[in-house]
Protein backbone atom coordinates (compact mmCIF):
# COMPACT_ATOMS: atom_id res chain seq x y z
CA UNK A 1 0.00 0.00 0.00
CA UNK A 2 1.34 3.30 -0.76
CA UNK A 3 0.94 6.56 1.27
CA UNK A 4 1.94 10.55 0.92
CA UNK A 5 3.72 12.02 3.60
CA UNK A 6 2.86 16.10 2.66
CA UNK A 7 4.82 19.05 3.73
CA UNK A 8 1.68 21.20 5.54
CA UNK A 9 1.83 24.50 6.00
CA UNK A 10 1.23 24.70 10.25
CA UNK A 11 -1.83 27.77 9.86
CA UNK A 12 -3.34 25.63 7.31
CA UNK A 13 -3.27 22.91 9.81
CA UNK A 14 -4.44 24.85 12.68
CA UNK A 15 -7.48 26.17 10.55
CA UNK A 16 -8.74 22.63 9.67
CA UNK A 17 -8.65 21.64 13.61
CA UNK A 18 -10.27 24.97 14.60
CA UNK A 19 -12.83 24.80 12.24
CA UNK A 20 -13.49 20.84 12.22
CA UNK A 21 -13.36 20.46 8.86
CA UNK A 22 -13.69 17.04 7.28
CA UNK A 23 -13.19 18.33 3.45
CA UNK A 24 -9.84 20.58 2.73
CA UNK A 25 -8.06 21.53 0.10
CA UNK A 26 -4.41 21.06 0.36
CA UNK A 27 -3.04 23.37 -2.14
CA UNK A 28 0.40 24.07 -3.48
CA UNK A 29 1.19 27.52 -5.01
CA UNK A 30 2.91 25.62 -7.96
CA UNK A 31 0.71 23.94 -10.08
CA UNK A 32 3.27 20.97 -10.53
CA UNK A 33 1.58 17.54 -9.60
CA UNK A 34 2.76 16.19 -6.06
CA UNK A 35 2.59 12.80 -7.38
CA UNK A 36 1.41 10.23 -9.97
CA UNK A 37 -0.93 7.30 -10.52
CA UNK A 38 -2.69 7.99 -7.30
CA UNK A 39 -5.62 6.10 -6.23
CA UNK A 40 -8.50 7.05 -4.63
CA UNK A 41 -8.17 7.12 -1.29
CA UNK A 42 -4.68 6.81 -0.84
CA UNK A 43 -3.92 8.04 2.46
CA UNK A 44 -2.28 11.54 3.03
CA UNK A 45 -0.30 12.43 6.39
CA UNK A 46 0.27 15.81 7.15
CA UNK A 47 3.97 16.83 8.39
CA UNK A 48 4.27 19.83 9.89
CA UNK A 49 6.84 22.80 8.97
CA UNK A 50 9.30 23.54 11.70
CA UNK A 51 9.39 24.12 14.49
CA UNK A 52 7.03 21.49 14.87
CA UNK A 53 8.39 18.56 12.27
CA UNK A 54 5.55 16.06 12.63
CA UNK A 55 2.85 13.88 11.43
CA UNK A 56 -0.11 14.96 13.33
CA UNK A 57 -3.06 14.02 11.14
CA UNK A 58 -3.91 12.98 7.21
CA UNK A 59 -7.17 12.18 5.43
CA UNK A 60 -7.55 10.27 1.80
CA UNK A 61 -6.60 11.08 -1.50
CA UNK A 62 -9.82 12.16 -4.01
CA UNK A 63 -8.27 14.00 -6.34
CA UNK A 64 -6.00 16.38 -7.99
CA UNK A 65 -7.05 19.35 -10.23
CA UNK A 66 -5.31 23.01 -11.29
CA UNK A 67 -7.71 26.15 -10.29
CA UNK A 68 -7.37 30.28 -10.08
CA UNK A 69 -7.36 30.96 -6.50
CA UNK A 70 -11.06 32.28 -7.06
CA UNK A 71 -12.62 29.46 -7.80
CA UNK A 72 -10.43 27.09 -5.63
CA UNK A 73 -12.27 29.37 -3.18
CA UNK A 74 -15.77 29.20 -4.51
CA UNK A 75 -15.69 25.16 -4.75
CA UNK A 76 -14.23 24.81 -0.93
CA UNK A 77 -14.18 28.21 0.99
CA UNK A 78 -12.62 28.27 4.07
CA UNK A 79 -11.50 24.40 3.45
CA UNK A 80 -8.50 26.38 2.17
CA UNK A 81 -7.46 26.83 5.24
CA UNK A 82 -8.01 30.43 5.45
CA UNK A 83 -10.76 33.29 6.36
CA UNK A 84 -11.68 34.74 3.56
CA UNK A 85 -10.78 35.11 -0.22
CA UNK A 86 -8.61 38.24 0.06
CA UNK A 87 -6.21 36.77 2.59
CA UNK A 88 -5.99 33.58 0.53
CA UNK A 89 -5.12 35.65 -2.57
CA UNK A 90 -2.59 37.61 -0.51
CA UNK A 91 -0.89 34.86 0.51
CA UNK A 92 -1.03 32.50 -2.47
CA UNK A 93 -0.89 34.85 -5.55
CA UNK A 94 0.52 38.29 -4.73
CA UNK A 95 -3.38 40.23 -4.39
CA UNK A 96 -4.03 37.93 -7.59
CA UNK A 97 -7.14 35.67 -7.41
CA UNK A 98 -7.19 34.62 -10.99
CA UNK A 99 -3.32 32.58 -10.47
CA UNK A 100 -3.56 29.00 -10.58
CA UNK A 101 -2.77 26.89 -8.13
CA UNK A 102 -2.67 23.54 -7.69
CA UNK A 103 -5.28 21.75 -5.55
CA UNK A 104 -5.17 18.16 -4.08
CA UNK A 105 -8.07 17.27 -2.63
CA UNK A 106 -8.37 15.36 0.71
CA UNK A 107 -11.38 14.10 2.83
CA UNK A 108 -12.22 11.93 5.64
CA UNK A 109 -9.48 14.20 7.71
CA UNK A 110 -8.11 13.02 11.15
CA UNK A 111 -6.29 14.89 13.64
CA UNK A 112 -3.95 13.31 16.41
CA UNK A 113 -4.13 14.78 20.02
CA UNK A 114 -0.54 16.47 20.21
CA UNK A 115 1.01 13.72 22.73
CA UNK A 116 0.36 11.72 19.73
CA UNK A 117 2.59 13.11 16.97
CA UNK A 118 4.97 11.33 15.07
CA UNK A 119 8.26 12.83 15.14
CA UNK A 120 10.38 9.82 13.33
CA UNK A 121 9.55 9.79 10.43
CA UNK A 122 12.06 7.15 8.02
CA UNK A 123 13.53 8.40 4.92
CA UNK A 124 13.07 11.77 5.27
CA UNK A 125 15.34 14.40 3.79
CA UNK A 126 15.31 17.92 5.16
CA UNK A 127 15.21 19.01 1.87
CA UNK A 128 12.03 18.07 0.96
CA UNK A 129 9.82 21.14 0.40
CA UNK A 130 6.50 19.24 -0.50
CA UNK A 131 6.70 15.04 0.28
CA UNK A 132 7.55 11.94 -0.54
CA UNK A 133 5.16 8.56 -1.14
CA UNK A 134 5.81 5.89 1.02
CA UNK A 135 5.18 1.99 0.11
CA UNK A 136 4.46 -0.31 2.73
CA UNK A 137 4.62 -3.16 0.23
CA UNK A 138 8.22 -2.17 -0.34
CA UNK A 139 9.89 -1.19 3.08
CA UNK A 140 9.49 -2.07 6.65
CA UNK A 141 10.24 0.83 7.26
CA UNK A 142 7.16 2.53 5.67
CA UNK A 143 4.56 -0.59 7.15
CA UNK A 144 6.02 0.38 10.38
CA UNK A 145 5.19 4.10 9.86
CA UNK A 146 1.86 2.90 8.77
CA UNK A 147 1.27 0.91 11.51
CA UNK A 148 1.51 3.79 14.14
CA UNK A 149 -0.80 5.84 11.72
CA UNK A 150 -3.67 2.80 11.38
CA UNK A 151 -2.98 2.44 15.46
CA UNK A 152 -4.03 6.17 16.14
CA UNK A 153 -7.12 6.38 13.62
CA UNK A 154 -8.84 4.85 16.48
CA UNK A 155 -13.01 3.85 15.80
CA UNK A 156 -11.80 4.20 12.53
CA UNK A 157 -9.65 0.98 12.09
CA UNK A 158 -12.39 -1.69 12.18
CA UNK A 159 -13.74 0.21 8.86
CA UNK A 160 -10.39 0.87 7.30
CA UNK A 161 -10.00 -3.01 7.60
CA UNK A 162 -13.29 -3.91 5.73
CA UNK A 163 -12.54 -0.98 3.30
CA UNK A 164 -9.31 -3.55 2.31
CA UNK A 165 -10.58 -6.38 2.06
CA UNK A 166 -13.86 -5.28 0.15
CA UNK A 167 -12.03 -2.99 -2.33
CA UNK A 168 -14.71 -0.22 -1.99
CA UNK A 169 -15.13 2.07 -4.51
CA UNK A 170 -15.71 5.84 -4.48
CA UNK A 171 -19.83 6.62 -5.10
CA UNK A 172 -19.90 6.77 -8.64
CA UNK A 173 -17.60 4.32 -9.62
CA UNK A 174 -14.25 6.44 -9.69
CA UNK A 175 -11.86 4.23 -9.36
CA UNK A 176 -10.91 1.31 -6.45
CA UNK A 177 -10.01 2.56 -2.52
CA UNK A 178 -7.33 1.63 -1.61
CA UNK A 179 -7.99 2.31 1.63
CA UNK A 180 -11.12 4.20 2.60
CA UNK A 181 -14.60 5.25 0.27
CA UNK A 182 -13.89 9.31 1.08
CA UNK A 183 -17.01 10.70 1.31
CA UNK A 184 -17.65 13.76 -1.09
CA UNK A 185 -18.44 16.92 0.14
CA UNK A 186 -19.70 19.52 -2.35
CA UNK A 187 -16.32 21.07 -3.12
CA UNK A 188 -14.51 17.66 -4.14
CA UNK A 189 -17.69 16.99 -6.25
CA UNK A 190 -17.30 20.03 -8.04
CA UNK A 191 -13.50 19.35 -8.69
CA UNK A 192 -14.08 15.67 -9.83
CA UNK A 193 -16.65 16.75 -12.31
CA UNK A 194 -14.28 19.15 -13.54
CA UNK A 195 -11.60 17.27 -14.53
CA UNK A 196 -13.55 14.02 -15.31
CA UNK A 197 -15.14 16.22 -18.60
CA UNK A 198 -12.34 17.86 -18.93
CA UNK A 199 -13.32 21.14 -18.29
CA UNK A 200 -16.00 21.03 -20.97
CA UNK A 201 -19.48 21.47 -20.87
CA UNK A 202 -20.87 17.96 -21.34
CA UNK A 203 -23.76 19.73 -23.58
CA UNK A 204 -22.04 22.68 -25.73
CA UNK A 205 -18.00 21.84 -25.33
CA UNK A 206 -17.74 25.54 -24.08
CA UNK A 207 -14.27 25.39 -22.08
CA UNK A 208 -14.18 28.78 -20.30
CA UNK A 209 -13.32 27.25 -16.79
CA UNK A 210 -15.33 30.21 -14.92
CA UNK A 211 -18.06 29.63 -16.75
CA UNK A 212 -18.44 25.89 -16.14
CA UNK A 213 -20.77 24.56 -12.86
CA UNK A 214 -21.16 20.94 -11.99
CA UNK A 215 -25.14 20.07 -11.88
CA UNK A 216 -26.61 17.62 -9.88
CA UNK A 217 -28.95 15.26 -12.22
CA UNK A 218 -30.91 13.94 -9.24
CA UNK A 219 -30.72 16.96 -6.99
CA UNK A 220 -29.09 16.68 -3.62
CA UNK A 221 -32.24 16.84 -1.90
CA UNK A 222 -33.58 13.57 -3.53
CA UNK A 223 -30.47 11.58 -3.71
CA UNK A 224 -28.40 12.90 -0.82
CA UNK A 225 -25.15 12.22 -1.34
CA UNK A 226 -22.25 13.41 -3.83
CA UNK A 227 -21.67 11.32 -6.77
CA UNK A 228 -19.40 11.66 -10.06
CA UNK A 229 -22.48 9.83 -12.12
CA UNK A 230 -24.92 12.04 -10.79
CA UNK A 231 -23.58 14.61 -12.15
CA UNK A 232 -22.90 16.83 -15.38
CA UNK A 233 -20.63 20.15 -16.22
CA UNK A 234 -22.71 22.21 -17.58
CA UNK A 235 -22.24 25.95 -18.54
CA UNK A 236 -23.75 28.15 -15.93
CA UNK A 237 -27.11 28.67 -18.21
CA UNK A 238 -27.84 25.59 -18.97
CA UNK A 239 -27.37 24.81 -15.42
CA UNK A 240 -30.15 26.42 -14.39
CA UNK A 241 -32.49 25.39 -17.73
CA UNK A 242 -31.51 22.31 -16.43
CA UNK A 243 -32.42 22.67 -12.67
CA UNK A 244 -35.69 24.25 -13.88
CA UNK A 245 -36.55 21.39 -16.40
CA UNK A 246 -36.11 23.51 -19.43
CA UNK A 247 -33.26 20.94 -20.77
CA UNK A 248 -32.91 17.55 -19.94
CA UNK A 249 -30.28 14.87 -21.17
CA UNK A 250 -31.96 11.69 -22.65
CA UNK A 251 -30.24 8.58 -21.06
CA UNK A 252 -28.75 7.78 -24.67
CA UNK A 253 -27.00 10.95 -24.08
CA UNK A 254 -28.75 13.00 -26.26
CA UNK A 255 -30.04 16.86 -25.83
CA UNK A 256 -33.77 17.72 -25.36
CA UNK A 257 -34.54 21.73 -24.88
CA UNK A 258 -38.27 22.20 -24.03
CA UNK A 259 -40.49 24.44 -25.86
CA UNK A 260 -41.84 26.36 -23.07
CA UNK A 261 -38.61 28.31 -23.49
CA UNK A 262 -40.50 30.05 -26.62
CA UNK A 263 -43.68 29.54 -25.22
CA UNK A 264 -42.88 31.91 -22.30
CA UNK A 265 -39.79 33.99 -23.36
CA UNK A 266 -40.79 33.89 -26.71
CA UNK A 267 -36.58 33.02 -27.33
CA UNK A 268 -34.64 30.22 -27.62
CA UNK A 269 -32.85 29.80 -30.75
CA UNK A 270 -29.28 29.34 -29.39
CA UNK A 271 -31.23 26.46 -27.62
CA UNK A 272 -33.01 25.24 -29.88
CA UNK A 273 -30.04 24.38 -32.53
CA UNK A 274 -28.44 21.88 -29.20
CA UNK A 275 -32.05 20.40 -29.53
CA UNK A 276 -31.78 16.37 -30.14
CA UNK A 277 -27.71 16.34 -30.60
CA UNK A 278 -25.58 14.12 -28.70
CA UNK A 279 -23.37 15.42 -25.98
CA UNK A 280 -20.31 17.41 -26.82
CA UNK A 281 -18.22 15.81 -23.68
CA UNK A 282 -18.49 12.51 -21.43
CA UNK A 283 -15.78 11.31 -19.19
CA UNK A 284 -13.30 8.95 -20.88
CA UNK A 285 -13.70 6.14 -18.10
CA UNK A 286 -17.13 5.07 -18.55
CA UNK A 287 -17.38 3.96 -14.94
CA UNK A 288 -17.92 7.97 -14.38
CA UNK A 289 -20.41 8.38 -17.27
CA UNK A 290 -23.60 9.91 -16.13
CA UNK A 291 -26.21 7.09 -14.60
CA UNK A 292 -28.66 6.19 -17.41
CA UNK A 293 -31.57 5.74 -14.78
CA UNK A 294 -30.68 9.25 -13.22
CA UNK A 295 -31.32 10.88 -16.20
CA UNK A 296 -34.40 8.74 -17.20
CA UNK A 297 -35.70 10.36 -13.49
CA UNK A 298 -34.64 13.87 -14.77
CA UNK A 299 -36.44 13.44 -18.16
CA UNK A 300 -39.61 11.55 -16.37
CA UNK A 301 -39.67 13.69 -13.09
CA UNK A 302 -38.55 17.23 -13.80
CA UNK A 303 -38.51 17.81 -17.83
CA UNK A 304 -41.23 20.10 -19.22
CA UNK A 305 -41.49 18.21 -22.33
Amino acid sequence: MKFWVGVTDNSWFNHLIDNELSEANFWHPSTKVPFSNAPIGMPILFKLKAPNNHIAGGGFFVTYTRLPISMAWDFFGDKNGFDSLEEMAARLGGNNPNKEIGCTIVSETFFFPRQYWISDIPHWAPNLVRGRIYDTDADPESRQLWEEVHARIGDRSRRLSEAVSSQQVLPGGYGVGQIVTPRLGQGSFRALITEAYHRRCAITGESTLVALEAAHIKPFSVEQRHEVTNGLLLRADFHRLFDAGLVTVTPDYRVRVSENIHQLWFNGKAYYKLNNQRLASLPDNSLLAPNRDHLAWHLENRFQG
